[in-house]
Order: structure tokens, then sequence, then C-alpha cells
């Protein structure tokens, strides 16, 4: 007997060679419901009750083709979530190829995640436009770019089962994610956001200057439109995101609102950072910044850091300022308090400060 619960009702869920069979018996009594799922595999056995075949399973890149189909619609309101599924793709599609995804098991997976963190980083597209495929780099392999696979390759499977072309348990659900190293995350000084910012050209100045003073991700701030700024009321609004709480009001230091205010003056179009891929479509928000911020921080000569680390800075400089966890997880836009943890970093200086604090309130009890 297999019977499990969902809703008030008992369901039936039991495997027949190499078919399942998932289904309701409508009953809301336990025992009701194993009389029910009894008479089920009677009417198999007797060959009263058919059971639908299985879906045939595609090739892995069959599936894959299928799934970032599925992904660039499912995904339409935010295109980098596609992006980024469609460049983890191409190490997937290289190992597994025409694999059928009903023969991929946990230790193929493992054995693909051992393959892949051996490899070297792709060469950087100048490098190759100029030496072509004899372009190379010998920068290896981050664990997190392989866990960014893993993670698409599991979102893949759930889709298939989703769809009842497989009926057995996610491999990857099995398989455990490489360590990352989040010692990458920088909480930028006083001075050095003064260099930086100094050095830093149009539109990445401006949009550096509002995540350091709204916490908002890079995407956020590039995606904003006329619409999403009210600077009457002093808030700007972030209408997309995966979850509710990402979908939230900010409010605007008054730095923010002349940055804001000069943007709106100076925009061709509804986007107040345009300009799409190729930097000159003034109907679709500006891509990327990467070579621009690049380009600032070796100018300003700052040890290097991400364009994020302005929403890290921003983070912990609003957790020294005492404001509660609860309020600046709404502001940065999660759902709980505990993502608000990998992003507030204490700096020395602060704690070293609050030492001092600790020191003297325990003097003044004596």
């Amino acid at each position: 007997m297999a019977l499990y619960k969902r809703g008030g009702v008992w369901w039936m869920n039991f495997w027949i060679d190499d078919y399942h069979v998932q289904k309701t018996t409508k009953c809301k009594n336990k025992r009701d419901a194993a009389e029910v799922e009894r008479a089920y595999r009677t009417q198999i056995a007797k060959g009263e009750v058919g059971i639908e075949a299985r879906k045939r399973a595609p090739s892995f890149s069959a599936a894959m083709k299928d799934f970032l189909a599925w992904s660039k619609h499912e995904h339409a309101a935010r295109p980098a979530t596609h992006t980024r599924y469609e460049t983890s793709s191409k190490a997937l599609l290289r190992y597994f190829n025409e694999t059928p995804i009903d023969q991929i098991k946990p230790e193929h997976i493992e054995q693909f995640k051992v393959w892949r963190i051996k490899q070297k980083k792709s060469a950087p597209a100048k490098k190759v436009k100029k030496l072509g495929t004899a372009a190379k780099t010998n920068k290896a392999l981050k664990p997190a770019t392989v866990n960014r696979e893993l993670a698409c390759l599991k979102i893949l499977f759930n889709y298939f089962i989703k769809s009842d072309v497989l009926t057995k348990a996610n491999p990857v659900s099995r398989v455990k994610f490489l360590a990352e190293n989040n010692e990458q995350m920088r909480v930028l000084t006083v001075d050095e956001e003064r260099l930086y910012l100094m050095a830093a050209s149009q539109p990445l100045q401006d949009v550096a200057a509002l995540m350091l003073e709204t916490g908002a991700r890079p995407e956020e701030i590039c995606r904003l439109t006329r619409e999403s700024i009210n600077l009457e009321q002093g808030y700007l609004s972030i209408p997309f995101g995966k979850t509710k709480a990402a979908r939230r009001k900010i409010p605007l230091t008054a730095r923010a609102s002349a940055v804001l205010e000069k943007r709106i003056a100076e925009a061709e179009g509804d986007y107040l950072f345009s300009g799409g891929r190729g930097g000159s479509d003034s109907s679709k928000p500006i891509v990327k910044l990467n070579n621009a911020h690049r380009g600032a921080v070796k100018r300003a000569g700052l040890k290097p850091f991400r364009l994020y680390d302005c929403r890290h800075t921003f983070a912990t400089r609003a957790a020294e300022a005492r404001i509660d966890l609860v309020t600046l997880a709404a502001m940065l836009g999660h759902s709980r308090i505990q993502m608000v943890l990998r992003y507030a970093h204490p700096t020395e200086e602060h704690q070293f400060n609050a030492m001092k604090k600790m020191e003297a309130y325990r003097a003044s009890k004596i």
C-alpha cells in the first residue's frame, strides 16, 4: 500500500514494472482509500484498466532545446534568467550530448562535476576575435560556474518530471554542489567610493551611485523607467522580481533623488538607463556595464571588486546605522532575514567601535 494525503484527500502512488501510477482515491478516510487502491491494482492485473504509456524520453540535446524554448517564454519578464540558462547549457550539451535523459543518473552527474571543474575558463571575446580557435586562457573555472550549471540541469529535470516525461526522482537532487568561496564580497570605504565614482564614466557612475544609496541590484537600476520613480513622495518602485518581496518600493535619499531627477530630464525614452545590448537602442534598458566597471576600478587604482559589491556596501552601512534586519530585508527585496546576513558585513572599524562601546557600558556599571 502506498498512500499519501494531499488537500484532505488520500492519493495512491505506486509502480508496476516501469509504469508509475499516481491518482487520487477521492477518499478522505484512509481505510476507504486503501480499499480503492487494492481494487485498482486488481483491475490493472485483470486488464480492466489500462495504464497510459510513458512519453518517450528525448535525447539530452533535444530536451535542452525544448527546455530553453520554455524558459524564454516563462522568463520573458526576467531575460537575465533565460540568458543564464543558455550560458549554462553549453557545457551540459558538450558532456551529455545525445544521451537519453532518462538514462542520466546521479553518478553521471557526479562525473560531469569532476570533468567540468578541471576545465579552464573560456577566452575573452576580444581574444577569440583576434586569435580565433587558438584563443586560450589559463584561468581556472570557479565552483560557482559549475553550480549554476548543476542548477540549470536540476530545473531541466524538474521541467520534464512535471511534463510526465520522467517519473523518477530528480537525479540532481542527490548530487552535492561544490563549496563556493564567498569571501569575494567587498565593502567599499568612503574613500574608495569617492575615488571609484570620480573615475566612473556615465551611465556607470549614476548606476553605482543609486546602488550605494538604495541597495538595489544592478539589473533593477538598469530597468528603471519614468513610471518607476515618484520624486514627490520620495521612492522608486521595483515592479518585477521572482518573489513578492523583490517587488517593492525603496525610499530615496537626497542624493538618489538628485541622480534620478537628472536621469529623467535627460532620458530619451521610457528607460532611464537605455541602450540595449549594443548601447544605442533607446527602447531597451542597458544590459552590461562590466567593461566600464573594470575600467573605473583600474583608473581609480583600487583593489578589484564587483559592481554588485555596491549593494553589499549599502547593506553593511545600513546595518551599522542600526537599521533593523526586518526593515533591511524589505529594502533589499529578500523574503527571509537570513539572506540579509550574507550581505551585511560589519567593517573592522565598526567592530572595534562596538567593543569600545561595550567596554564603556561595563565600566559605567562598576
